[in-house]
């Protein structure tokens, strides 16, 4: 299985790529969320990273394919500014988990 990147951030794209991971560049949400779609119907991607502004346009199509299947794995990485939520993703997931 292969990792896959959907970036809103050239430099966060650029940087996974030198990392030998193929990925999708664009700052048009329409398109962040058409290769978001593509991206979770191919049986070869096993992990989908996306940059927090591009998790932020597609976050509605994201929970709902958490919710209908295990893989691939999505995960929302900083990209290169850092989290714009200074407590980050994560944290928000624990916490939500939590019910706090």
């Amino acid at each position: 299985m292969k990792s896959y990147i959907i970036s809103e951030n050239r430099d966060s794209m650029l940087g996974l790529k030198l990392a030998g991971i193929s990925g999708f560049y664009s700052l048009d949400p329409l398109e962040i969320e058409k290769a978001f779609k593509k991206a979770i119907k191919d049986p070869e991607i096993g992990i989908i990273y996306l940059t927090e502004k591009a998790f932020y346009m597609v976050e509605e199509q994201v929970t709902e394919a958490k919710k209908n299947s295990m893989l691939p794995l999505i995960t929302v990485i900083p990209d290169r500014y850092g989290y714009q939520d200074q407590k980050g993703i994560i944290s928000h997931y624990i916490e939500e988990s939590l019910g706090l």
